[in-house]
């Protein structure tokens, strides 16, 4: 049975009951609603003076009960049933209207939002009998700005046994236009989102960095969206009309998950969540699940696990309280703990334990250094944006085979080499995790002890990606980044990678503004500059 829901304060017990007897109710499913049903539903509506609506499956059953007030309903966050893919939710809502208004803004918004099968208001007189029932369905390509649908209104009892047929035929519309095959993937499929008030250039290049990490992680990306407002809505982030366009878009190109180029907090994802009804992530949480799954060392691993844990504390919500629990025995008898309680205190463990095995390694690459220090060999460390080509460059020079990907964040464990040059100059060269613009704070914090090795570093050697359209910026975060660190007091040396990817006439350009040296970094041929400004860095170090 399907209990009411929402504005049931201040209704007497009888009204209770009649509201549960519509839940217990079955409608044939190839009606929108009987006129039977209309008529009941009605009636409840007038005596109890509140709009009444009933979620009904696509078996004729009543899944909930929603109870609003004489302007409207809030239908709460629904059943996490038939979400994905190119489907529409499987439920239609049914409910009435008291002043003979026809659908309103909200209730079309909830149908996008939602991704109802249909929305349908009934108009009912003063006796609670139904006038007219209007309708409206999304449509698998909007028409001028609206994404729905609305049908001419009709008594409910002029209603065709139409609708589990005109659904059918709605769902395979959209999966053709979302493109054949899309049953059988199993990855995600994301929408890229960005709102602020930056240009729409500036916007445009950090959701392009945004789809590289979606790509890294494995995400295919269908579309990118960056909406301009002077506010940034505190709860939604977006007005509720554009998360309509973005439920639309969703079902267009079978898309399962929201990823916001900013970071979000837990009220916001659960409100979007509840809204859209589809996963939401932001770029913190994308960079994260990359590093989780990129990497390999143990180090790495309890590295990547401390920023995982700093990222959920915070996020942990208790959102019911039968999830309180006692713990038992002498002295601990009472309410007990929550389950939220219990987490945090276990994460808390968790993390103390983290940070002192953390702690000892940072004591075993002291003790590795300090014999690097003995053996008076200069240590060079390349640094520079993820994908600039560090791993590339570490391999031509020193015949590894470190992983290198055309991804960003390919490899995180960092790696260290011997590498002899002209005139016996024997130096140890390390290959650094790479950086990004706006890395979040409790990765660069749980990457200390690897970060640590830069500090000892005799000159720093920057790799610079010149194909990027977005060089400047990126230079510009690398180099506030080894600012925060207090690495600007060590010698750095600019290189300009993938010079094989740059204009000649655009090259000449970026290694005078640069001050920078040009190399491929798949190329040993042009290594003569870069060998000499390496020793005569370590000279000028020394």
């Amino acid at each position: 049975m399907a209990r009411p829901r929402g504005n049931i304060a201040g209704l007497k017990t009888a009204q209770l009951k009649r509201l549960e007897r519509l839940g217990t109710k079955k409608v044939a499913p190839e009606y929108v609603i009987t006129a039977e049903s209309a008529r009941e539903l009605g009636v409840v509506s007038r005596e109890i003076g509140r709009q009444v609506g009933l979620l009904i499956d696509r078996a004729g059953r009543v899944a909930m009960v929603v109870v609003g007030d004489r302007h409207g309903i809030m239908i709460p966050a629904l059943p996490q049933v038939r979400a994905a893919g190119a489907r529409l939710k499987g439920l239609r809502c049914v409910h009435t209207h008291l002043a003979a208004e026809p659908l309103s803004r909200d209730d079309l918004m909830d149908l996008a939002c939602l991704r109802l099968d249909l929305m349908a208001a009934i108009t009912v007189d003063s006796g609670g009998y139904p006038v007219l029932i209007h309708r409206a369905h999304i449509l698998p390509a909007a028409v001028g700005t609206d994404p729905w649908a609305v049908l001419p209104p009709l008594h409910p009892a002029g209603l065709e046994p139409d609708f589990l047929l005109n659904t059918a035929a709605l769902e395979q519309e959209f999966a053709r236009r979302g493109g054949a095959g899309h049953e059988a993937r199993t990855g995600d499929r994301a929408i890229l989102l960005r709102v602020g008030t930056e240009s729409r250039g500036q916007a445009e290049r950090s959701l392009v960095e945004l789809g590289e990490l979606a790509r890294s992680a494995g995400v295919e990306v269908v579309d990118r969206l960056f909406q301009r407002r002077r506010r940034v809505n505190p709860r939604l982030i977006m007005g509720r009309g554009k998360l309509g366009e973005i439920m639309l878009i969703a079902l267009q190109h079978d898309a399962n998950l929201l990823i916001f180029d900013q970071e979000l907090n837990p009220s916001q994802v659960r409100s979007i969540t509840d809204h859209t009804d589809m996963r939401v992530i932001d770029r913190t949480q994308l960079i994260l699940d990359i590093f989780a799954a990129r990497a390999m060392s143990r180090e790495g691993k309890l590295q990547v696990e401390m920023a995982q844990l700093k990222y959920l504390m915070p996020r942990l919500s208790s959102r019911d309280d039968a999830l309180s629990r006692l713990t038992g025995g002498i002295g601990a008898r009472g309410p007990g703990e929550t389950k939220l309680e219990i987490d945090r205190r276990r994460i808390k463990g968790r993390l103390a334990m983290l940070s002192e095995r953390l702690s000892k390694v940072s004591r075993q690459r002291y003790q590795r250094r300090g014999r690097r220090r003995q053996n008076n060999l200069p240590v060079i460390s390349l640094v520079g944006y993820t994908n600039a080509g560090k791993s590339t460059l570490l391999n031509t020079l020193t015949g590894s085979t470190v992983t290198a990907e055309d991804k960003l964040f390919a490899t995180l464990d960092p790696t260290t080499r011997r590498l002899r040059f002209p005139r016996d100059i024997e130096v140890v060269i390390s290959d650094t995790v790479g950086f990004i613009s706006r890395l979040p704070g409790d990765l660069v914090q749980a990457f200390k002890a690897t970060l640590e090795e830069l500090g000892d570093s005799d000159l720093l050697v920057h790799i610079i990606d010149g194909s990027n359209p977005a060089m400047v910026e990126q230079v510009r975060a690398v180099e506030n980044i080894l600012r925060d660190l207090d690495l600007d007091r060590i010698p750095l040396l600019r290189v300009l990678n993938k010079i094989d990817l740059i204009a000649e006439k655009d090259k000449a350009v970026m290694v005078r503004d640069l001050d920078a040296i040009p190399v491929c970094a798949r190329d040993s041929r042009t290594f003569s500059p870069l060998v000499a400004g390496i020793t005569g860095g370590i000279s000028i170090s020394g």
